[in-house]
């Protein structure tokens, strides 16, 4: 047995070597307490250092999943076969963008195969998870719920004689360990709460969903410990104002991590679009000047969605630039380039640009869209009725080849989309000046 004496944070929990006046982790002054650490010799003797040797991987026999359906076909996909027994899975997202909504429809679809569920929450109280549960259609015998702040209970739940094939967790930042110091939320709480159900759930085969905060900069709230804990990270975004809700994969131990899934949000709940190549465009009138359409590559998926842009004079001294679903700084990029390459005279105009549909995206193959629509509005003039664009744009006004051309060139053949502008068709600015509109 050895002790040593260290410093604790009353505040995060992060510990110091000495104290000193400020904690390093997160700011607070005279927090830091002096605690003794008593720790075990954990060196591996006789069998048990036989067992810790290194294996040679190829004689190692290959371990079956075992995985079992969700219940949802595009939620069995998303994660690679389905829920794996002892698979930790973390899910984050803004506040009311349908995290519970979608845990409770898979807890319910799980108790409708026959598998037992329980919906841990430390923010509802039982009677809000019926009425919404009922509101669902979800209310049967294998859906179970406790109302809780404290992590003791959940692991009560998977020690009893029957632990829950599932068991969902919302969210980890509400429940409280007594093992760590610090309120509810707190780095060590969050830490010490994370690691005792990511342990236990392994060794009773359970599959455990923690729900997490987000910040203000969209991030999962806590230590970046909690998402390599994990075995998969989900993120479910959109925007509220908006039905639609996209929900990606971050990080898959058990399949691919660059897939997701579209849902659309109704009074029964989140249902999945079956094909959402062209859900997020609506209703446009290709008529209008200022539109026009890209194909978007957003994981494995094409998406046709309609770009607008919108030049006017401005009366402002410094004339005003929004981007709504990109990066605002990539359209002053673009801006930049045009005024330079094409010599346009934007400087005294506001510029709007947006993706429609409440889609946001950082696929650089939306460029040529922006940049086709911000001149069809500059010289208010429509673009050709069925057009399709996509193509990234380099600072010397050069539009260059982006990922998935050959699947985005399908998409458009299969929408009966055309003419295809792209970097094989238009090269330049100056081409695609010269193609659009017929301007040197």
């Amino acid at each position: 047995m050895k002790t040593k004496e260290t410093y604790r944070c009353a505040a995060c929990g992060a510990q110091a070597p000495r104290w000193q006046g400020q904690c390093p982790s997160c700011k607070e002054w005279n927090t830091l307490e002096a605690v003794t650490v008593t720790k075990k010799d954990s060196r591996p003797v006789g069998a048990a250092a036989a067992q810790s040797a290194p294996q040679v991987l190829e004689d190692l026999e290959s371990e079956h999943l075992g995985a079992r359906s969700s219940g949802l076909p595009s939620l069995d996909h998303l994660l690679g076969e389905g829920l794996v027994p002892g698979a930790a899975i973390l899910l984050g997202g803004e506040p009311g963008i349908g995290k519970s909504t979608l845990l409770l429809q898979l807890a319910g679809s799980q108790a409708r195969l026959g598998h037992t569920a329980v919906y841990l929450s430390g923010e509802e109280s039982l009677p809000q998870l019926k009425a919404r549960a009922e509101r669902l259609g979800l209310l049967g015998p294998g859906l179970l719920a406790m109302a809780t702040n404290k992590v003791e209970d959940g692991l009560a739940i998977l020690e009893g004689i029957n632990p829950p094939e599932l068991l969902i967790v919302d969210s980890v930042q509400t429940l409280a360990s007594p093992l760590a110091e610090g309120i509810p939320g707190s780095v060590g709480q969050v830490r010490a709460v994370s690691s005792e159900l990511v342990e236990k759930t392994k060794k009773t085969g359970t599959t455990l969903i923690l729900v997490g905060h987000v910040t203000k900069d969209g991030q999962i709230a806590g230590p970046k410990l909690l998402e390599h804990m994990v075995d998969t990270v989900l993120y479910l975004e959109g925007d509220r104002k908006h039905f639609s809700r996209i929900l990606r994969v971050l990080k898959n131990r058990f399949g691919p991590s660059d897939e997701l899934v579209v849902f659309t949000m109704k009074e029964q709940g989140l249902e999945v679009v079956e094909d959402p190549a062209t859900f997020f465009l609506g209703a446009r009138d290709p008529s209008l000047s200022g539109t026009a359409m890209a194909l978007a590559v957003d994981g494995q998926r094409p998406f046709a969605v309609e770009v607008q842009a919108l030049v006017s004079k401005s009366f402002l001294t410094i004339p005003r630039r929004t981007a709504l679903g990109f990066d605002t700084n990539r359209l002053n990029l673009l801006l930049a380039v045009l005024e330079k390459r094409l010599r346009l005279n934007l400087s005294g105009h506001d510029i709007y640009a947006k993706i429609s549909g409440g889609l946001a995206s950082r696929d650089p193959g939306l460029d040529l869209a922006v940049v086709a629509a911000l001149m069809s509005s500059f010289y208010d003039q429509p673009l050709p009725e069925a057009s399709v664009f996509w193509g990234e744009i380099d600072l010397n006004g050069q539009v260059r080849p982006v990922a998935a051309h050959d699947v985005r060139l399908k998409q458009a053949g299969r929408l009966g989309h055309g003419p295809v502008c792209h970097s094989g068709t238009a090269p330049t600015l100056a081409d695609l000046q010269r193609l659009l509109f017929g301007r040197r």
